[in-house]
C-alpha cells in the first residue's frame, strides 16, 4: 500500500536507503509509491515543499495518479513549485501513458458496437481541451488495422476532408473505417458541422468503396442526457 508523505517529511529526514532514486535503483520501479514515482518525475520540490511532499499534494488534489491523465498544464501551474517548463513536462508524460494505454499491437481490437470505440477512445480524450479526429482502418472482422489521428483543433468539413480521411484506409487496404471524435464540452450531441462531414463521408464511401460503419463522437457521460458519454451516427439511422 503507498504510504502518504506529508508536509512534515523532508529528503533529508529519509536514510538514503530510502530515498527514491537509491531504492529504484537497487529494486526497479515497481517498489516505489506512486509518490515516489511522481516525485521521480519532478526532481525537485518548491521553498517550501520538498518533492515528495508536492508529489503527495499533487497526486492528493487529482484523487490518484490515473486522475493525473486529464489534468492539464494549467491544473498542474496551480500548485506552488510546478513551473511553466515542469507543467509542459508532465502534461507530455501523461499523453504517452495515453497513447500506451490505448495501443494493443498484439491483441488488435474488434469493434462490433460504438460502445467498444467508445471505450477505445476514452485514455486518448481525457483532459482535451481541442478536437481531435481519427480514423479506424478495419479489416473484413472489424479489427483494427490502423488508427490515425486526422485533424486536431476543431472537427468539421474543412479540417477532416474525405480526402484525408480515406488516403489511409486505402493504402493500408481497409475494408470499413469508423471515424471518432471528441467533443471537449463533453456533450455528444452532434452538430451542423458534424451532421455535414459525416454526409461528405457516407458520399465518398461509395467512390472508394471502403464501408463507413460509423462515426461517433466521444463526450463524457455526467455531460450526456442519455448518460452514456457518446453518439453514434450509425446506431441513430444517420449512416
Amino acid at each position: 500500500m503507498n504510504k502518504p508523505y506529508t508536509a512534515s517529511l523532508r529528503l533529508r529526514d529519509l536514510a538514503v536507503n530510502e530515498r527514491p532514486q537509491e531504492r529504484l535503483e537497487k529494486h526497479g520501479p515497481g517498489a516505489l509509491s506512486d509518490t515516489e514515482l511522481l516525485a521521480m518525475l519532478l526532481r525537485s520540490g518548491s521553498k517550501d515543499l520538498d518533492v515528495l511532499s508536492l508529489s503527495s499534494r499533487i497526486i492528493s488534489e487529482a484523487g490518484s495518479l490515473a486522475g493525473l491523465l486529464t489534468w492539464t498544464d494549467s491544473d498542474f501551474r496551480k500548485l506552488k513549485g510546478i513551473g511553466r517548463v515542469k507543467a509542459l513536462q508532465l502534461i507530455t508524460v501523461m499523453e504517452m501513458a495515453r497513447r500506451v494505454l490505448s495501443d494493443d499491437r498484439e491483441n488488435p481490437p474488434n469493434f462490433s458496437s460504438p460502445e467498444e470505440v467508445y471505450r477505445h477512445f476514452i485514455p486518448m480524450a481525457a483532459g482535451l481541451e481541442v478536437e481531435k479526429f481519427w480514423v479506424l482502418c478495419l479489416n473484413r472482422k472489424n479489427r483494427l488495422i490502423k488508427r490515425i489521428e486526422v485533424t486536431s483543433g476543431t472537427a468539421n468539413s474543412s479540417l477532416a476532408h474525405p480526402r484525408e480521411v480515406y488516403r489511409e484506409a486505402i493504402r493500408v487496404s481497409a475494408s470499413g473505417i469508423i471515424c471518432a471524435h471528441n467533443h471537449p464540452s463533453g456533450d455528444p450531441a452532434p452538430s451542423a458541422a458534424d451532421l455535414k462531414i459525416t454526409h461528405l463521408l457516407r458520399e465518398a464511401a461509395k467512390t472508394v468503396e471502403i464501408d463507413l460503419l460509423d462515426h461517433v463522437i466521444i463526450g463524457k457521460p455526467q455531460s450526456d442526457p442519455l448518460g452514456r458519454g457518446y453518439y453514434s451516427f450509425s446506431e441513430s439511422g444517420n449512416i
